[in-house]
């Protein structure tokens, strides 16, 4: 098992949620935290449950840095609107989230990586940023050099998830279009996601 595969078990047997939906996650066989034995649950505080709501939602998106992960709070906050559906609409426009939505990919963790080896264009152009954020109305496309890596034609060849609505994409010719920023109940998450509980952890 690769260390980043391992990774993401360990995080969802953290949380306690199959974070992603994946089928081989550890939780579906056992609901047990890391370590040998596992750990007992107590109950939560209020504290516990802030945190919770920022480590899932940090851990979806690739489990992306804390410091990255606080300027997107600043960044919602700052925005006119309810700050937990900015906040949302933010991580959703990162390229990394699109590339994955948009079924060029099978998982978030490796969105990330063929974002940063150069294989997607933005409006015909290489974009390696995986935190770059796309704006309604731009194309999304993989590379014509890279539309034959097998990773991305079993990724669209799956039936694992669907589209959502808020992207338009053409699988044959591997380009998509981003229709709009979603709001939290437009997202496919396998688990519920309470952004409430980030604005009043870093709310403090």
């Amino acid at each position: 098992m690769s260390k980043r595969i391992s990774a993401k078990y360990k995080i969802d047997r953290r949380l306690g949620v199959n974070l992603w939906g994946r089928a081989k996650s550890p939780i579906n066989r056992r609901d047990s935290r890391p370590g040998q034995h596992g750990q007992r649950r107590r109950k939560v505080s209020d504290f516990g449950l802030q945190l919770m709501g920022k480590q899932k939602l940090k851990g979806y998106y690739a489990n992306i840095s804390e410091k990255q992960f606080r300027r997107y709070y600043k960044e919602a906050v700052r925005r006119v609107g309810d700050t937990g559906e900015n906040l949302i609409g933010l991580l959703e426009t990162r390229l990394d989230a699109v590339v994955y939505r948009m079924k060029f990919v099978p998982t978030m963790f490796a969105a990330r990586q063929f974002v940063s080896h150069g294989h997607v264009l933005v409006n015909g152009k290489k974009v390696t940023i995986a935190s770059y954020l796309v704006k309604e109305g731009d194309t999304v496309e993989v590379r014509a050099k890279s539309r034959e890596i097998p990773m991305v034609l079993e990724a669209v060849s799956s039936g694992e998830r669907d589209v959502p609505e808020y992207h338009d994409v053409d699988h044959k010719k591997m380009v998509g279009k981003f229709v709009r920023v979603p709001k939290l109940e437009d997202v496919p998450y396998p688990v519920q996601m309470e952004p409430n509980l980030v604005i009043e952890y870093y709310s403090r």
